[in-house]
């Protein structure tokens, strides 16, 4: 997808429908001139309700749509008649968006399924009609409720990536470059830092026409936690991942101490993303030789698997995908 199209978090507007006014008519018919109350409900006013589709993947067509104006219930009639409810808006997110209150921060709700709906601002409820409120000793009400006030709320919509597995690493780790060479997708690629300025999503084949979505996040620098880089900003795609694969390339200074500040600047971050299950792929392995492949693989943890692949050779590309394909399917 193309950086300037890919948008993650807009604000909008919502003003939800007015209930509509109960009636307070009385039946009125030849030969019959004091009828009783005969007044109907008033109508619901509109919600505004979000709906998951499989087929998005940004907030771009709510970029420049700030308002979301839903329609009015309709007054109650004669003979008990209700009133028309004011017609929905429904509009259309990528699975994985949250909605929460502009103001507070408060989480209202969070779409994770292809046509799942969720009501974001309910509309006003219709008043009653004096039919309601007939009774033994009031006969005659003259009264009815008025309909209910919309809601009119300002509400921020995030959206967090949906994916199997999420590279991790920093700028020019070959993230990019290993999610070219597995999948379809085409993010740019070049030989400096924060080449990549939005994520990048890309649907990996696996055997026997399997598949599973790998998701490229920018690079993440030490601070990032605090604002450094390009910040938290994209930190929270990570936490929808089932796996994190961590990238590093072999020509690090050290790669152990790399792997931790990554995994420091997660933990910042949300302390909760170090419970994910957790793969090291060591990139630009080519440069390498066996014994150096030894060494390096001395140095860090015993028990994080780890492999050494290269993009350019596709060496151990087959591999790396049996890995991530037996960590998604571990028991």
């Amino acid at each position: 997808m193309a950086s300037n199209n890919f948008i993650d978090y807009v604000k909008i507007n919502c003003r939800s429908g007015k209930g509509g006014a109960g009636s307070h008519h009385f039946f009125r018919a030849k030969g019959l001139p004091n009828g009783g109350p005969d007044g109907g409900d008033g109508g619901r006013g509109g919600h505004i309700i979000l709906e998951g589709s499989s087929q998005l993947w940004t907030l771009l067509h709510l970029q420049y749509r700030k308002h979301l104006i839903a329609q009015a219930g309709e007054g109650g009639g004669e003979n008990l008649r209700s009133g028309k409810q004011g017609e929905d808006i429904v509009i259309q997110v990528p699975l994985g968006t949250v909605a929460r209150d502009a103001e507070t921060g408060e989480k209202k709700l969070e779409i994770t399924e292809d046509g799942q709906r969720l009501i974001l601002t309910p509309g006003g409820r219709g008043g009653l009609g004096n039919d309601h409120f007939k009774s033994a000793t009031n006969q005659a009400p003259s009264y009815a409720q008025p309909g209910e006030e919309g809601i009119d709320e300002w509400v921020v919509l995030e959206l967090k990536l949906l994916a199997d597995v999420g590279l991790v690493g920093f700028p020019n780790a070959g993230k990019s470059t290993l999610l070219s060479v597995v999948s379809a997708a085409t993010p740019k690629i070049a030989d400096y830092a924060f080449t990549t300025l939005t994520p990048n999503l890309g649907v990996v084949a696996y055997r026997d026409y399997k598949s599973f979505v790998m998701a490229d996040i920018p690079g993440i620098i030490e601070g990032a936690a605090e604002g450094k880089g390009l910040g938290h900003r994209f930190l929270r795609h990570v936490e929808r991942n089932s796996i994190l694969l961590f990238m590093i390339a072999c020509d690090s200074p050290d790669i152990n101490a790399e792997y931790q500040v990554l995994l420091s600047e997660l933990e910042q971050f949300n302390p909760e993303l170090l419970d994910k299950q957790r793969l090291l792929a060591i990139s630009k392995a080519d440069m390498l030789d066996e014994e150096l492949e030894a060494e390096i693989r001395a140095t860090l943890p015993t028990e994080l698997p780890t492999i050494f692949i290269s993009s350019l050779t596709n060496k151990n590309i087959q591999p790396l995908k049996d890995m991530i394909w037996t960590a998604l399917h571990a028991e």
